[in-house]
């Protein structure tokens, strides 16, 4: 031990226990199990949507946040991926990551990889990754149903004149 201005300083260690499930040796924690048995014991994940159906509008490229507004994004923009985030019910979990996974962008999916947090056993706080595949359904705005009225035969005025000649 070391003498400091009249104090002793005590080298501090942390020790180990085993892992009340495996039995390896790890650092103390409250649940006294390693981070692998105790994701085999719960999972932060269950009852957190996977799959979610939006709205998309093929006309003006446009994305329905319910109830009736629409919002201009590009594939894999900040703005889409706030919407996406937005559109999930994440109860009793906190939010720690988010990022998109490619997609062919044809495959009217897209693909979010979400890092979720939850305090379990005894304060133990748990991270765990998992994804959500949004499915990209047709449904015409208001504003393209509106200008589609306007002009009911807007199609059939264009083909006449190609097929007189």
């Amino acid at each position: 031990m070391e003498e400091n201005n009249g104090m002793f300083n005590v080298q501090q260690t942390v020790g180990s226990v085993l892992c009340c499930k495996c039995g390896i040796p790890m650092a103390p924690n409250s649940a006294n199990m390693c981070v692998k048995c105790l994701r085999s014991e719960v999972d932060i994940t269950e009852g957190l949507q996977n799959h979610v159906i939006i709205m998309w509008c093929p006309e003006c490229q446009k994305y329905l946040q319910p109830p009736r507004t629409w919002i201009k994004a590009q594939l894999e923009s900040k703005e889409l991926l706030a919407f996406c985030v937005k559109r999930l019910r994440l109860n009793k979990v906190k939010l720690m990551n988010f990022e998109f996974i490619w997609t062919e962008p044809h495959s009217r999916r897209i693909k979010v990889k979400l890092t979720v947090q939850k305090e379990v056993l005894n304060g133990v706080k748990l991270e765990q990754a998992y994804i959500v595949e949004y499915v990209q359904t047709d449904h015409m705005c208001e504003s393209m149903v509106a200008a589609d009225q306007k002009f009911p035969h807007q199609d059939v005025i264009t083909i006449i004149p190609s097929q007189a000649i």
